[in-house]
């Protein structure tokens, strides 16, 4: 049977959880999900994952941090006063708010504590520094990477 490789363009489904056991995503209710085997798509972990898999083939992996969304960065928060937001936002814990940054480029960005003078932000992805665990099925190869001669 044909695996899964680098290169490869594959299709498949998807549950991630958090350690809790608390579903975050999955693609059981949509179309599978499709990439290509080391273009960087998708996060590295996953990619490894799916290599050595057979099309059916259904497995579950745990994730670390570092092959995920990376560790939490504290310096990805800021807390600024409450008088720099415009007077029509009302800032709630968990609000997202896209903001540019000085380089011009915009982020989202999480309020994670209101208090009367201050909010903070944090640009850290919402899955940063947590182990991510994958019920994974490998629904189909849909392109096959090229094969490689040796000349």
């Amino acid at each position: 049977m044909v695996q899964a490789k680098e290169g490869d363009t594959v299709k498949v489904h998807y549950t991630g959880k958090l350690e809790d056991g608390t579903v975050f995503d999955s693609s059981m209710d949509r179309d599978p999900l499709e990439f290509t085997i080391g273009s960087g798509q998708i996060i590295p972990g996953f990619e490894r994952a799916v290599v050595g898999m057979e099309p059916g083939e259904k497995k579950t992996a745990t994730i670390q941090p570092e092959d995920a969304y990376g560790p939490r960065r504290e310096d990805m928060t800021l807390t600024v006063d409450r008088s720099e937001f415009p007077e029509e936002i009302q800032p709630e814990r968990g609000q997202q708010l896209q903001i540019q940054q000085p380089d011009g480029r915009a982020a989202i960005v999480t309020i994670s504590e209101v208090s009367e003078s201050t909010v903070t932000l944090d640009a850290n992805h919402p899955l940063a520094g947590k182990p991510l665990t994958f019920d994974i099925q490998l629904v189909d190869i849909v392109s096959a990477a090229p094969k490689q001669t040796v000349g």
